[in-house]
């Protein structure tokens, strides 16, 4: 039973660990005609990047040109391996704290980096928030350095509770299947559909969150 139920999390395989592979699958899915010739689906991804750029515009600080479209692409990429993991029998990549950290920490590090060599009197500022009386000065500093420090385990942890809470629902919704009556799978299936409904309302809503927390992150070393 423990078995199936995490087996769609298992990143290894009996033979070779090809799992990771779910990554990068969905470039074969698209036609190669569809980077050529404008059709409905491009045109609704246009107008989909053009209102994320104006939503991330608003949060960066500077003017930077193109600077919204690495929070794009990160918002692209982690929609895309959500949207994956609803498949049967596909490896959900964004359901392991290794691949988000992988995401989470480089942004972070190079934020930190960025915003202490050029901006170090804007970053201290950040320590201490404004009318902070002088006696609790230290104790501030102290606890927004810690939650300073936590933010790309807050991102990669909310990412990863999200993505497994549902899958693991389903899966044990599913598991029950063979034993119950018809009625009650005809229940089960109306419970499962709209189970799937709700992870992938699911899968965009914590692809912006994650998007839109590394943009506010970034704004904060501009």
């Amino acid at each position: 039973m423990m078995t199936n139920l995490f087996s769609s999390f298992d990143p290894s395989t009996y033979m070779l660990s090809m799992n990771w592979t779910s990554t990068l699958i969905i470039m074969i899915l698209f036609p190669s005609m569809m980077w050529f010739i404008p059709s409905r689906m491009t045109m609704m991804w246009n107008i989909m990047n053009k209102k994320l750029h104006q939503e991330f515009k608003m949060f960066i600080s500077t003017n930077t040109k193109g600077s919204t479209m690495m929070f794009i692409s990160l918002f692209s990429m982690i929609m895309i391996n959500n949207f994956m993991g609803l498949f049967p029998y596909i490896f959900t990549s964004t359901s392991h704290m290794s691949f988000n950290l992988t995401l989470a920490l480089p942004l972070w590090i190079s934020f930190m980096i960025f915003g202490w060599l050029k901006n170090t009197i804007h970053m201290f500022t950040h320590l201490v928030p404004k009318g902070t009386p002088p006696v609790l000065m230290p104790f501030m500093v102290c606890i927004e350095t810690i939650s300073n420090i936590i933010r790309p385990g807050t991102l990669a942890i909310r990412l990863t509770a999200n993505m497994i809470a549902g899958h693991l629902l389903l899966t044990l919704l599913g598991n029950t299947g063979t034993s119950i009556s018809s009625y009650q799978l005809t229940i089960l299936i109306i419970v499962q559909m709209a189970l799937i409904t709700l992870e992938s309302a699911v899968a965009i809503i914590q692809s912006y969150v994650f998007a839109v927390l590394t943009t506010l992150y970034s704004s904060e070393s501009n």
